[in-house]
């Protein structure tokens, strides 16, 4: 039997995550023990992640527990990792997707087509803000901040009318009922890498490689990876108010992304592509194409 330590968040659904990686590596005959771990992103709650460093704040805390050998592994939420890792660390496994829309939540309300103009709305996603004023230009769209719990609590205590959440950390914590409408990916286009787990470990660790192939979801893997490309090559930032999402029907990988304009609300340019894909590296050369149509149509 090998031993594991895995590096994790501390918030509800980042637990839930690392223990759901835990439990999986059981059934591989591998006994593993958590780490939690507070990250600067999860310290700075009043301002939006745009404003304080991006994706890194989450990851930060826990490569430095890999580099320093307290932990093996560590597991993120795919959409949080950096589009290029740290020299000497490796994206070592891509587990199976859960639902990667956004969803709807509102005590009040059963979707956003159903909200009074002037409604407040929260989320402090650029994605989200971008593709909200372009479906509704007559909302108020206020930040929210804080992990899922908290802002379902900011919610519930009348601070909003509406929020906007992954209904991947929802499903994963038992609040599926709380979703009053998923969006479609053709109405708000998800988040490059969201609602997928992905486990990173020190470059050159073959023993973890090999104690997580098992967990590897290829056709999530080939669909990430082409997302991925579209953020990398637009810029990696989550300053970037991008949305980028593929889907794979046998080897047939399609993607769609878009981009939106904080300057200028309601003007989105979108791109797709679509192509057999047998490979990270042509699933990702796709997205990597698809960026560039949406810098040719005016993204920047």
């Amino acid at each position: 039997m090998t031993r594991f330590v895995i590096a994790t968040r501390e918030s509800r659904l980042a637990l839930w995550q690392a223990e759901h990686v835990k439990a999986l590596l059981a059934q591989q005959g591998h006994e593993a023990s958590l780490l939690g771990m507070t990250t600067r992103g999860d310290q700075i709650l009043d301002r939006s992640l745009s404003k304080v460093g991006g994706k890194g704040l989450f990851v930060k805390e826990l490569e430095v527990a890999l580099e320093q050998g307290q932990a093996d592994l560590a597991v993120h939420s795919l959409k949080d990792v950096p589009m290029d890792l740290p020299d000497g660390f490796m994206l070592a496994c891509v587990l199976e997707r859960e639902d990667p829309r956004d969803a709807f939540v509102s005590p009040k309300y059963e979707s956003l087509e159903a909200l009074p103009a002037g409604a407040v709305v929260g989320t402090s996603s650029l994605r989200r803000v971008v593709l909200l004023r372009a479906l509704r230009p007559d909302l108020r769209i206020e930040p929210l901040r804080g992990n899922l719990d908290t802002r379902l609590r900011k919610l519930d205590e009348g601070g909003y009318d509406a929020i906007v959440l992954a209904a991947a950390g929802l499903k994963r914590l038992g609040l599926a009922h709380r979703i009053r409408k998923v969006f479609e990916p053709a109405q708000m286009l998800p988040a490059a890498g969201q609602g997928a787990l992905g486990i990173e470990a020190r470059s050159g660790r073959e023993d973890v490689l090999r104690a997580l192939a098992p967990l590897a979801h290829q056709s999530t893997a080939l669909a990430v990876a082409a997302e991925r490309a579209v953020s990398r090559a637009m810029g990696g930032s989550c300053s970037m108010p991008l949305a980028a999402h593929a889907t794979l029907a046998g080897e047939v990988l399609r993607i769609e992304a878009a981009w939106g304009d904080p300057e200028r609300p309601g003007v989105l340019v979108r791109a797709q592509a679509s192509g057999s894909v047998g490979s990270a590296e042509e699933a990702a050369a796709l997205g990597t194409e698809v960026a560039g149509r949406l810098r040719a149509g005016g993204a920047h």
